[in-house]
């Protein structure tokens, strides 16, 4: 016996349009009922900048150094490429050993990386 698969038409995308559009509808409620209906009190001293509770001291465009945003690059790289072993690992047996080398080039990859960060002396915080 042949199957055949089912033809999607539009119409069978409508319970989740109709379900973002309520979630949509009821945000947008709540951030107009807060609005409308919360305490209005403004202050010269509720309206002044707040920091961790220090006085705000000198300009905001001080320069920053470069390694922060470095590392911050790098945390992201790093947690991207993990985020990869995760359907790999759902799949592990489907994928078979092709699957396996692939990831093990994948690792080897990721960790020459890792060592040439470190070699480099990247991650050394002055």
């Amino acid at each position: 016996m042949l199957l055949l698969a089912k033809e999607y038409v539009p119409f069978d995308y409508w319970p989740i349009f109709i379900q973002f559009g309520l979630a949509m509808a009821f945000v947008i409620a709540t951030m107009i009922a807060t609005h409308l209906l919360g305490p209005k009190r403004n202050s010269e001293i509720k309206d002044e900048t707040w920091e961790c509770g220090i006085e705000p001291v000198g300009d905001a465009r001080t320069p920053i150094s470069v390694k922060y945003f470095l590392i911050a690059i790098l945390f992201v790289l790093f947690d991207v490429e993990v985020i990869f072993l995760y359907p790999w690992a759902v799949n592990f047996k489907a994928l078979g050993w092709f699957g396996f080398f692939e990831m093990l080039l994948f690792m080897a990859l990721l960790l020459f990386g890792f060592y040439y960060i470190i070699k480099r002396d990247v991650l050394k915080w002055e």
